[in-house]
């Protein structure tokens, strides 16, 4: 069988009351034996004297002699026997008292060491007992409570109805199992509040002789509560009035388990897990900082999607997901890329109206040429002398001006035709050749030579060839013009791979620039006739294809040098571009 030990607590309360009475309890029986020592020795010594002073003994003398010796050990047997037997009572009772005391003492220590306050209440409601935690506790002394009839010393001035109230319903054995809470008064003036449990205190034959009351104050952590609710009901107030639908869910044995949900959810899902799900748009498992934009079929509505894991209150792994609805902004965003790509129309047919009278004289040769050689060969119709061999020529020449004509005319149209913006994977080269079919005609007309250097290997860049053709005709118009008072005659268009970009750069012999700052702001213009739209719009279209155009003068000569870059259309760029276009579509 498993033995039990006694608790090492115990055993010094007990020790120290055993050592307390053990030199008493023997001491009485060994004074009375000793004494009874003395009384028997000097029996005997008499005897002796008496017997050495008789000089005859009669025979019944002598018995009667011993009788009496014998009655005398007999009784001397008898008296020491009572005297263990009284020396074992005595030594039962020191033990029996030393455990009480023992027993006393570390009650008592148990009750001085409390922080619990105990009161005892007898049946009419009088204080019987309280501990020195109680005392603590209320600020008086036990003298001051031991037998004092309500209104207590401690009870709130002005609430001793109240508190009456609460002893009425204590005596009546009606206070729930889980306490009640009451304000009470210390001596100094300060308040606190406590909780107190009662049982009824009952006597060994099972009869209830009082009440036994605990009391703990709970100002602390009834402050700390009140405070973790307020921050609490702070916190949801501000949840519950954000416009982003705000869930949190698990992963349950039955599917996904709704543990959050703010109003704007509940508003637009309803308390279900769909609208959740729904908004998850197949990233479960994979989720990034990133936010993604999802069109909700069930609202109808298009949201930014933000999602994050979180360890929840009882440390499980969920998902938060926050969703704003951002339906009006992309309506709007996509009212001004209407706007935007009406502006860019406007700006390319702006450039084709400023070079207007350039484009003129450029397709005024070819029908001038076309309309000679048709004359030419109307006449030698006319007059009958038709030689194939002369005849000929002046038509191949007709129509290699006709096809001439027909290029321009058809790279304008290109150029100002009502198109989506559409990226694609294109050479760079192929753009600026594009671009420069159109510029040096005003090139020539200003008699400045268009250079390039397209560095070798470049690789295709991911644009709208359109847009990116605006720009660069752009770009060398401006340079074009700067350089109309120029003594150079040479505009240079440079072309170079940087990492995972393409930089072309267009840099003029012109005036140069006081502010090159400023020269991207709306409104904006260094020429008197300007409407200082046209780079702004540049860099939005750069911008757009998350590149980059800024100016700068140059260093070594005058004039100014235009750059942009283009993303390449490479593996990673052109994966991570597309996926932000995804994103964002």
């Amino acid at each position: 069988m498993r033995q039990t030990t006694k608790s090492v607590i115990s055993n010094t309360f007990q020790e120290h009351a055993r050592l307390k009475r053990r030199s008493w309890y023997w001491l009485t029986p060994m004074i009375v034996l000793g004494l009874y020592a003395l009384v028997m020795g000097a029996f005997f010594w008499l005897q002796q004297i008496r017997d050495d002073s008789v000089m005859f003994v009669t025979i019944d003398q002598e018995m009667r002699q011993q009788r009496l010796m014998w009655v005398v050990i007999a009784l001397s047997i008898v008296i020491v026997i009572a005297l263990l037997s009284l020396w074992r009572y005595t030594r039962y009772r020191a033990n029996a008292e030393a455990a009480l005391v023992a027993e006393t003492a570390f009650r008592r220590a148990m009750e001085n060491s409390m922080s619990t306050g105990m009161r005892v209440l007898d049946l009419e409601g009088r204080i019987a007992y309280v501990n020195p935690a109680f005392c603590r506790m209320v600020g008086w002394n036990e003298a001051d409570l031991i037998g004092r009839n309500p209104p207590f010393p401690y009870w709130l001035p002005g609430r001793h109805a109240a508190q009456q109230q609460l002893l009425e319903m204590m005596l009546s054995g009606k206070t729930p199992s889980s306490g009640i809470e009451l304000e009470a008064q210390r001596r100094d003036g300060s308040c606190f509040t406590a909780r107190m449990y009662v049982s009824p205190l009952l006597d060994p034959q099972n009869l209830q002789i009082g009440w036994m009351t605990s009391m703990t104050d709970i100002t602390e952590p009834r402050r700390i509560r009140e405070a973790l609710t307020a921050a609490h009901e702070r916190f949801m107030t501000v949840l519950e009035s954000l416009d982003d639908a705000i869930s949190v869910t698990a992963d349950a044995s039955e599917g996904v388990e709704l543990l959050f949900a703010n109003r704007t959810y509940r508003r637009l899902f309803g308390a279900q897990t769909t609208g959740h799900l729904e908004l998850l748009a197949g990233r479960r498992g994979r989720y990034t900082d990133e936010s993604i934009e999802v069109y909700s079929n069930s609202v109808q509505r298009w949201f930014e999607v933000h999602h994050r894991m979180l360890a929840w209150t009882d440390g499980r792994r969920v998902r938060m997901q926050v969703a704003r609805d951002i339906t009006d902004r992309r309506t709007h965003e996509h009212e001004s890329q209407i706007q935007q790509n009406k502006i860019q129309l406007t700006s390319r047919l702006t450039t084709m109206g400023e070079m207007a009278s350039s484009l003129a004289h450029e397709l005024n040769q070819p029908l001038t040429a076309i309309t000679n050689y048709s004359m030419g060969a109307v006449a030698m119709i006319k007059s009958g002398n038709i030689d194939p061999e002369k005849l000929l020529p002046a038509l191949e020449k007709a129509a290699a001006q006709a096809q001439r004509a027909g290029k321009i005319i058809s790279r304008i149209r290109e150029f100002v035709k009502r198109s989506e913006p559409r990226r694609q994977s294109v050479a760079i080269d192929l753009i600026i050749e594009n671009t420069l079919s159109l510029a040096e005609i005003d090139a020539r007309k200003r008699a400045i030579r268009i250079s390039y250097d397209i560095a070798e290997g470049l690789p295709e860049v991911l644009a709208d060839p359109i847009l990116i053709e605006q720009v660069l005709l752009n770009l060398i118009k401006n340079g074009l013009e700067a350089m109309q008072n120029s003594a150079h005659d040479e505009l240079k268009i440079r072309v170079e791979h940087e990492d995972n970009m393409v930089l072309l750069q267009v840099i003029d012999a012109g005036h140069g620039l006081t502010e090159p700052e400023r020269l991207f702001e709306p409104f904006f213009s260094t020429k008197s006739e300007g409407l200082g739209m046209g780079l702004n719009i540049c860099r939005t279209i750069i911008e757009s294809h998350h590149g980059r155009l800024w100016a700068q003068n140059n260093s070594s000569s005058q004039g100014t040098t235009f750059h942009f870059t283009l993303p390449c259309a490479g593996a990673t760029s052109a994966i991570n571009i597309l996926t932000s276009e995804e994103l964002t579509a």
